[in-house]
């Protein structure tokens, strides 16, 4: 059991990392359009959030890797598409600063296109977000994952993906073997405790004005 914890951690690490980083260039990408571009770009990357935001986050995950049929692949991409709403709205509060500020209004005025604005000004800027946002973003997607692939949506349940492990636990849990659920729970919550902590540490780090004592 421990074994297949392991490498249920392991599958975690993967598709949790890959799904947080798609996300997050998801939210780069459209809160640099937004800001650069405004008008018609602006309004359409709010309103995408908004709808977002308004529908019910696990309903949404779980009809997007069902019409997907299932497997690692609809896991990352159903966390991907899910999960990049929230930091949009940070890094649109940074471009803004950014887009705002002197040197950019200079840079405009000496005929700068939007392209090179966004690629020489904004996009630097982002970066130390961008790092923080997917390492405070991947505990959320573990945890999706676990959860998709215990309902039996998620990753080929031949595969010992930590969802699978506790979904298989829950069938013999009646019978006293209570360690087979406790392991596969407690190496999940250490590992997304850990990240989690990494990633507000790398806040403090690179914007020591979000830190509060």
């Amino acid at each position: 059991m421990f074994a297949r914890t392991l490498v249920g951690l392991r599958l975690s690490l993967l598709v949790g990392t890959t799904a947080a980083l798609a996300s997050t260039v998801i939210a780069i990408v459209l809160a640099s359009l937004s800001v650069t571009i405004g008008g018609w770009a602006e309004t359409a990357v709010n309103w995408l959030v908004d709808l977002f935001l308004a529908l019910p986050h696990l309903v949404l995950l779980i009809l997007l890797a069902f019409a997907l049929g299932g497997g690692t692949r609809a896991v990352i991409i159903a966390v991907a598409v899910t999960h990049w709403p929230t930091l949009t709205r940070v890094l649109q509060a940074q471009a803004r600063q950014v887009i705002s500020s002197e040197y950019v209004a200079t840079s405009r005025a000496l005929g700068t296109s939007t392209f090179r604005l966004a690629r020489r000004h904004l996009v630097p800027h982002l970066l130390p977000h961008f790092v923080v946002g997917t390492a405070l973003m991947f505990p959320h997607a573990i945890l999706h994952e676990a959860a998709l692939s215990f309902l039996g949506l998620g990753i080929d349940p031949t595969q010992p993906a930590i969802g699978i492990l506790l979904a298989d636990s829950m069938k013999v849990l009646s019978a006293g073997m209570w360690w087979l659920a406790v392991l596969p729970g407690v190496c999940l919550l250490a590992l997304v405790k850990l990240v989690d902590s990494i990633g507000e540490n790398l806040r403090s780090i690179l914007d020591p004005r979000s830190y509060h004592l």
